[in-house]
């Protein structure tokens, strides 16, 4: 029986992140220089399978420093850590790596920058996700005020209006972003913001592809991990710019074929957290079930590399 045809656009970029890949790579270096175990405080990055990876490698997910014990090397996720965390790992005299993004680290800098000059912080962001919890962390409790929509601006308690200035996730949706910062201006106008967005490079390009994208696409399918917020944007970036079904799998397994019966084109993706590997494997799903003619969708190139800390290029 033949197979019916069907168009596969890929997005590009796509996929791991340049923060992504040095953290990874500092997990598998640590192993390498210090054997196993080595701890990593919360996933190092979003994506079970990568996790799992390195699990099998040597490494040991916890969630917290107490759960680490004093003569291992902790590594710190690429999402960043409040500051009390290195301060323990150093008052415990532990080895520790710090796989924060460097891009992650320039928002941590600059809260610190603005604050040092006697401005509150607002934070739009997520409540709960870890680079939130970071990012608000670098500075003493209720110096950093969180918003995550236009209507939190309405109501959010500042010390001084004239005061102000904001800093965001780097894995926001860049128009949500928008409104919020347009929300925050038009009630504070004195507010101080970064002299470039703070969503970063990849979380841009990943969308502006989607958006490129979508419109030619009867579905979309997003390959991240649920507790990814890159990847969950790229799934409502997709919605809003067209694409009637556009979806989160964290591998082939989970696509849903049944709901994508009759369509004629897919759209792909994948969020800065998931390898290679698995958008591969949905792509290779889709060639079982379809005659696919694949056509790359390119709104930008990324050739940005993150050194890793010096700790793990010199010897043990």
């Amino acid at each position: 029986m033949s197979k019916p045809p069907l168009t596969l656009y890929l997005a590009a970029p796509r996929g791991f992140c340049a923060g992504v890949d040095r953290a990874i790579k500092i997990v598998e270096m640590a192993l390498e220089k210090w054997g196993a175990p080595v701890y990593v405080r919360h996933e190092i990055v979003h994506n079970k399978f990568v996790v799992d990876g390195l699990r099998d490698k040597g490494a040991v997910f916890v969630e917290e420093l107490e759960e680490c014990p004093d003569d291992r090397p902790v590594i710190f996720s690429a999402h960043g850590v409040p500051k009390a965390v290195p301060a323990a790992a150093a008052a415990r005299e532990m080895i520790y790596v710090d796989a924060t993004c460097p891009l992650v680290s320039k928002v941590h800098i600059e809260a610190q920058r603005h604050s040092d000059n006697g401005l509150q912080m607002i934070m739009i962001g997520h409540a709960g996700h870890p680079e939130t919890v970071g990012t608000m962390g670098q500075l003493p409790e209720g110096e950093v005020l969180l918003v995550e929509t236009p209507q939190d601006v309405a109501t959010v308690a500042v010390r001084d209006p004239e005061r102000l200035a904001y800093v965001t996730q780097t894995t926001l949706s860049v128009d949500d972003t928008a409104e919020v910062v347009a929300a925050l201006q038009a009630r504070f106008p004195a507010i101080v913001g970064p002299h470039k967005e703070d969503i970063c490079y990849a979380t841009t390009n990943r969308q502006e592809a989607v958006k490129a994208m979508a419109p030619k696409c009867d579905a979309m399918l997003v390959v991240g991990a649920p507790n990814s917020s890159n990847s969950k944007r790229l799934v409502e970036v997709g919605a809003r710019a067209g694409c009637q079904y556009a979806q989160l799998v964290q591998r082939s397994s989970d696509i849903d074929w049944r709901a994508l019966e009759g369509i004629r084109s897919i759209g792909i993706t994948a969020g800065a957290s998931a390898p290679e590997v698995l958008i591969n494997e949905v792509m290779d799903a889709f060639s079982e079930h379809y005659d696919v003619t694949r056509k790359i969708v390119e709104t930008a190139v990324e050739n940005v590399e993150f050194k890793v800390p010096r700790v793990l290029r010199v010897p043990a």
